[in-house]
């Protein structure tokens, strides 16, 4: 280690990929140890000023050694790294010189009127355009099914740009929850063809519930055959079918 002179302050520099917080670093990049320390990396201002704004707490800022952080971030606890070191740590093409270890935060609203039920979305980039639209449309839950892809994924938060920090997202058992949200009378809307009404004829109401499907399988039969209605988008030209992500933004504002 080397010392250096950040914001006047003085910091330990870290210069070698071997070391031991570095290599705890990029142990988050599986999901297995981002939920056993309850913990996740995120890069780049943009991302961590959002954090800031909705008051996740951040553990460690980690920070190039050519770049000076503003001084509204000097009372967080800081590591400064040297370029190769942050390459090492980057989940980036090209990184901004400033990442943070981030506390997982359960986000809990009192009042829900529309809500997204997600049945196995496994593409992360899917995952964080839907979060993104969902905070966009002002939906103020979503419900993660089996087998969707990890919240704290690094490509998931990416596309999220900042929305997983303001809307509530959890991991739950979707047939119990359709069963509960339609004990407090929402209508549950499935996309899917079967039975379906295009999404035109849907007049929008107080309390909703829409559920999206995998990528290739759709919504499993199972919650179709649970949900109060299906609704599609219909096709007009030649495609076979809409990504999930632009279907959930036609479809939630649709409903909202």
């Amino acid at each position: 280690m080397v010392k250096v002179n950040i914001v006047k302050d003085e910091y330990e520099m870290i210069t070698s990929t071997q070391n031991k917080l570095i290599k705890q670093i990029r142990k988050l990049r599986t999901r297995r140890e981002r939920h056993k320390t309850k913990t996740f990396f995120i890069e780049g201002f943009h991302l961590i000023e959002e954090a800031i704004k909705s008051n996740w707490s951040i553990k460690k800022l980690i920070v190039r050694e050519d770049i000076t952080p503003s001084k509204v971030l000097s009372h967080i606890p800081t590591i400064i790294v040297s370029t190769h070191v942050f390459d090492h740590i980057s989940l980036t093409e090209t990184p901004q010189g400033i990442a943070a270890i981030v506390q997982m935060n359960e986000i809990k609203n009192q009042d829900h009127t529309h809500v997204l039920l997600l049945d196995a979305i496994q593409d992360p980039g899917n995952l964080g355009t839907i979060i993104r639209t969902a905070d966009a449309a002002g939906f103020s839950k979503i419900v993660l099914g089996d087998g969707t892809v990890d919240l704290y994924n690094d490509k998931v938060i990416r596309s999220t740009q900042g929305s997983l920090f303001n809307i509530e997202v959890v991991s739950a058992n979707l047939k119990e929850v359709i069963q509960e949200l339609q004990k407090d009378e929402f209508t549950v809307y499935a996309s899917s063809l079967d039975n379906a009404k295009p999404y035109q004829l849907i007049k929008a109401k107080e309390k909703v519930a829409l559920i999206l499907g995998n990528e290739g399988a759709g919504i499993s039969q199972t919650f179709v055959q649970l949900a109060d209605e299906s609704i599609y988008i219909p096709i007009y030209g030649k495609a076979e079918s809409l990504n999930v992500g632009v279907a959930a933004g036609i479809l939630m504002y649709a409903l909202k």
